[in-house]
C-alpha cells in the first residue's frame, strides 16, 4: 500500500512540477525597496546579495533549503541600526548552481571571500541552521573583521543522511534523496511537510514565501545541489572542530523547539569560549522567521 501510494504521489508531483513557475527572484521587491546585486566569486561561483539600512554591517546567513528572502521579516527590524546585508548562499536561491561538492567547508570559504571582496569591517555574522554554524566557523577565518556572532539554531548534529532535518516529524522525506539524489522530486507540498517540521506554529510559515521556495526549487540543477548539501550533512558536524577557535563573542540563540536537544546545546556553549546562550519560547529551527522580533531584540541588545 504504501509503495502505491508513494507512486500516486510521484505521478501527482510530475504533473505539479509541470504546471509550476520557476522563479527569477522577483519575490524580493515585494518585501524591499533595495535591488539585489551580483557578485562573481573566484571560479566563477556567482552570489545575489542585497544591501540595505545604516550602520555598521551585518550580515545574514539562511538556513539550509532557503535564501535571503528568509529573512524577510528580520531585515527591516535590523536596518536602522545596522546596514543590513543578506546573500542567497551558492546552490541557493537565484546564486548560481556549480557542479561543486556544497560542504561546511565550500560555504566558508565562499562567504569569507564574500565579506573580504566587499571589504567589510567590523562585521557582525547572523546566522540560522546551517547559517548559524558558518557565522561560527567563517569569524575563525576572519578575526580582524568579524566582531560579533549570533548563531541561531545552527545545524551541527545529525545520525543519518540529511543531519538534523531528519528528527523533524516530516524529515523522512529527506531520506528520498538517498535513494533518488538529484533526480529526487519536490513539489510545495513536499516543500511545505518539510519546513512546516521546523516550526512550533506552522501559521508563521508565509504561503507566498512558502511558494516561492518551492518555485526556486525548480531552477536547472536546482535539485542536484540540494541533493550535494544533503550528501555532505557530515561536515557540518565536523565544523564543530573548529567552535574553540572563535574568538568573538558569541550569543547562540536556540528555538525551544529546534532539532538539536539540549546536551547539543550546552556542549556548543561550552566549546565556544565567549559564548552565551538564550532559548526563545514556543518557537523552532526557523525561529527567525517565526520569531523576527525577539530575535531583533537579542542583536539590537534591547
Amino acid at each position: 500500500m504504501k509503495k502505491i501510494l508513494l507512486m500516486i504521489g510521484v505521478v501527482f508531483s510530475l504533473f505539479l512540477t509541470g504546471c509550476s513557475t520557476i522563479s527569477h527572484g522577483e519575490y524580493t521587491q515585494n518585501w524591499t525597496q533595495s535591488a539585489p546585486e551580483l557578485l562573481t566569486l573566484e571560479g566563477g561561483v556567482t552570489v545575489r546579495y542585497m544591501r540595505t539600512g545604516n550602520g555598521p554591517p551585518l550580515v545574514l546567513l539562511h538556513t539550509i533549503r532557503t535564501q535571503l528572502d528568509y529573512f524577510e521579516k528580520l531585515v527591516p527590524l535590523l536596518s536602522s541600526q545596522y546596514e543590513v546585508i543578506v546573500l542567497d548562499l551558492p546552490g541557493h536561491g537565484q546564486s548560481s548552481i556549480d557542479d561543486i561538492a556544497y560542504t561546511e567547508e565550500f560555504f566558508r570559504r565562499t562567504t569569507k571571500e564574500f565579506i573580504t571582496r566587499l571589504d567589510l569591517k567590523e562585521v557582525t555574522l547572523a546566522g540560522e541552521s546551517i547559517g548559524g554554524v558558518l557565522a561560527l566557523t567563517v569569524s575563525t577565518e576572519l578575526p580582524d573583521r568579524v566582531t560579533r556572532v549570533f548563531s541561531l539554531n545552527p545545524y551541527d548534529y545529525g545520525e543519518q543522511f540529511g543531519g538534523g532535518i531528519r528528527r523533524s516529524k516530516n524529515g523522512w522525506m529527506v531520506g528520498l534523496f538517498n535513494i533518488f539524489g538529484s533526480y529526487t522530486l519536490e513539489p510545495r507540498f513536499v516543500t511545505a511537510a518539510v519546513m512546516h517540521g521546523g516550526f512550533y506554529d506552522v501559521q508563521k510559515l508565509p504561503e507566498d514565501l512558502l511558494t516561492e521556495f518551492s518555485n526556486t526549487g525548480k531552477r536547472e540543477g536546482y535539485r542536484g545541489a540540494e541533493y550535494t548539501v544533503f550528501r555532505h550533512w557530515k561536515t557540518w558536524i565536523a565544523a564543530r572542530q573548529l567552535y574553540p577557535r572563535v574568538s568573538a563573542p558569541v550569543t547562540l540563540i536556540y528555538g525551544s523547539d529546534d532539532w538539536s536537544n539540549p546536551s547539543e546545546r550546552i556542549r556548543n556553549q561550552k566549546e565556544i569560549a565567549h559564548a552565551n546562550l538564550i532559548t526563545i519560547e514556543k518557537s523552532g529551527h526557523f525561529t527567525a522567521l517565526e520569531s523576527p522580533e525577539k530575535v531583533a531584540e537579542i542583536i539590537l541588545g534591547k
